[in-house]
C-alpha cells in the first residue's frame, strides 16, 4: 500500500483497510490540529489508488470495511470519488462499508443528488469535526464556517443516508469560555442529531498556533476537573433521538460510553462520583492523542 506521511483514522476504523486517496487536509488551518503538519494537500493519482485496491484484493480478503484517508476525502471531485467507490465495489465485492472524513465545506460542495449517489455506491459513514458549537471559539480556532453552517451540512449528510459521527473537543474554549463552549456545543449536537458523538479532551501539539498561544500565556486549558465539569455540562444538554455519546478516547480523563437518551443519567452520576473524588481519573502521563 502506498502510504505517504502519517496516517490518521478514527478509532472505530481500527480494523478497516486504510486506502489513502488524498494527502493532508483541504482546510489545514485549525489552530489546534497537528495531524497533517508539513503535509501539503494533494490528490493521489488514479493509478496509485487502483494499485492499492488491487493489493487489498489480494491481501485483505477478510476485512469488510475500508476507510478513505487522509483528512477529507469528501473534497474529491464527484467523478473521482464515484470512480474510487466503483473500483472498490468491482475489486473488493466483500466490502460492506466505506468511511471517510468530511468537513462542512466539502459536504456543501456536493448536491443532495451527489450525496445520494455516493451513499448508493457504498459510502456508509462520514466523520465530521464540529469541535465546538460556540461561534467565537470556531472563529478563534480557524474552523471553516459557523456552527449553523456545520450543523446544516451534518443534517444533509444524515438525510442522504450516511451514518454521521461527530467529534467535539472539551477544553477548546479554554478556562475563560469553558461553560459557553459546553452549552453551545450541546445545542449544536442536539440540532444535528448525529448517530454518534466522539468527545475528545484537548491536548496541545507543538508546532500548532494554539500551542504557541498557550506558550505565550494567551490561552489556558482547564485542568482535569475543569474538563470533567465541562463534559458534564455538554452531556447534560445534549439530546439525541438515538445515538452514542462516547468519551472513551485516549485523551479523556474519565472513559464513558453512553447510549442516549436512556443512559444519560447514569453517566452524569459517574461524572459526579469522579468530581467528588470517588473515582480516579486517568493520569496526565497516560493521556494520548
Amino acid at each position: 500500500m502506498d502510504y505517504q506521511g502519517m496516517i490518521i483514522r478514527p478509532p472505530s476504523e481500527a480494523g478497516s483497510v486504510l486506502l489513502q486517496v488524498t494527502l493532508g487536509c483541504s482546510h489545514g488551518r485549525c489552530a489546534f490540529c497537528g495531524a497533517y503538519l508539513g503535509k501539503r494537500f494533494g490528490i493521489k493519482s488514479r493509478e496509485t489508488v487502483l494499485e492499492d485496491i488491487l493489493y487489498a484484493a489480494r491481501h485483505f480478503r477478510d476485512q469488510r470495511r475500508i476507510f478513505l484517508c487522509d483528512g477529507d476525502a469528501m473534497i474529491l471531485p464527484q467523478e473521482r470519488l464515484t470512480d474510487i467507490l466503483s473500483l472498490i465495489r468491482e475489486h473488493l465485492p466483500w466490502v460492506t462499508r466505506v468511511g471517510a472524513y468530511a468537513n462542512a465545506k466539502s459536504l456543501k460542495r456536493k448536491s443532495d443528488a451527489q450525496l445520494a449517489e455516493l451513499r448508493e455506491l457504498g459510502l456508509g459513514i462520514v466523520y465530521m469535526g464540529l469541535e465546538s458549537g460556540d461561534d467565537a471559539i470556531l472563529r478563534e480556532m480557524g474552523k471553516n464556517g459557523d456552527a449553523a453552517f456545520i450543523v446544516a451540512q451534518g443534517r444533509r449528510a444524515r438525510a442522504a443516508g450516511f451514518k454521521l459521527n461527530v467529534t467535539v473537543i472539551n477544553g477548546l474554549g479554554g478556562v475563560e469560555r469553558s461553560m459557553e463552549h459546553a452549552r453551545a456545543t450541546a445545542r449544536a449536537l442536539t440540532r444535528m442529531d448525529p448517530d454518534q458523538v466522539g468527545a475528545l479532551s484537548l491536548m496541545l501539539v507543538p508546532g500548532t498556533p494554539l500551542f504557541e498561544r498557550c506558550e505565550r500565556g494567551e490561552f489556558e486549558i482547564p485542568d482535569a476537573r475543569g474538563i470533567l465539569r465541562e463534559l458534564r455540562e455538554m452531556l447534560a444538554g445534549t439530546e439525541l433521538t438515538r445515538g452514542l455519546f462516547l468519551a472513551n478516547h485516549a485523551s479523556n480523563y474519565l472513559p464513558l460510553k453512553v447510549r442516549l437518551p436512556s443512559g444519560k443519567q447514569a453517566a452524569l452520576d459517574d461524572i459526579d462520583r469522579a468530581l467528588a473524588g470517588m473515582t480516579p481519573l486517568k493520569a496526565e502521563s497516560a493521556r494520548r492523542l
